[in-house]
């Protein structure tokens, strides 16, 4: 399974940023997006920068992820997705029938 993980520029550059998230830091390519200020949040798959985020999907992707960890090592995980515990899945507004 491949999965793109949120990172932040540290230092940026036209084609090249070092990003980080957590004690990582690796170079990152930023073809696809453009150059990105120090600070910006972009979500980075194989290497490559794919998207940028606002801080809110940041934080969202984040807990997923520390979710899917936590659920790996047989830890709770449900405060990460308060949000859904106790609800009925929703459909995205663009798959539901119209009224």
């Amino acid at each position: 399974m491949c999965l793109g993980v949120p990172m932040t520029v540290l230092d940026d550059g036209p084609f090249t940023a070092l990003c980080g998230r957590g004690g990582e830091r690796r170079a990152v390519s930023m073809l696809l997006v453009g150059a990105q200020a120090p600070g910006t949040r972009v979500l980075v798959h194989v290497d490559t920068a794919v998207r940028v985020l606002d801080a809110e999907e940041a934080d969202a992707i984040e807990r997923a992820l520390e979710g899917l960890a936590a659920a790996m090592d047989g830890a709770a995980f449900d405060h990460l997705f308060a949000d859904l515990v106790g609800r009925e899945p929703q459909l995205p507004e663009h798959l539901r029938k119209p009224s």
